[in-house]
């Protein structure tokens, strides 16, 4: 069965608010990667400071991972009730789909599933009452990531 992990979202203060996670739990980052790791969207010019945002962490806590992000400016800054997913790693591709179709269905799609550059099939909506959601599948994931 698919396992769910709470996601976060920052606008800015993702790496300062895990680092602070992490004083207080313990434990190590498998994962920290910033805007500019990732590749660039054609013509998209992003600022400093925009590539220095975090793009996925990941801090694992007992048998859950915390994760977060901070928001891309392509979509602006995330308001309270828009600031957390809840991300769900399924165990395989038709699980993804037939979860991702199910929940989403009469909500907002934002990323289709599809394959994505981290290795993951991936997507993510708002369902209907207004639940951010990530649905995910790692063929080979690396530990502790995503």
């Amino acid at each position: 069965m698919a396992a769910i992990n709470p996601y976060l979202m920052f606008n800015g203060t993702c790496e300062e608010a895990f680092l602070f996670y992490k004083s207080v739990f313990g434990g190590d980052f498998p994962y920290m990667g910033k805007y500019k790791d990732a590749p660039a969207e054609e013509g998209e010019v992003l600022s400093e400071e925009a590539l220095n945002r975090i793009m996925h962490v990941s801090l694992p806590i007992g048998n859950t991972i915390l994760m977060g992000s901070d928001s891309h400016p392509r979509y602006g800054d995330v308001g309270f009730g828009d600031n957390f997913s809840i991300s769900i790693n399924t165990e395989s591709r038709e699980e993804a789909d037939k979860i991702f179709s199910g929940l989403s269905a009469g909500g907002h799609v934002e990323m289709a599933m599809d394959d994505t550059f981290w290795g993951s099939y991936f997507g993510m909506f708002k369902d209907k009452f207004g639940v951010n959601w990530m649905v995910s599948f790692d063929k080979n994931p690396p530990a502790g990531e995503f």
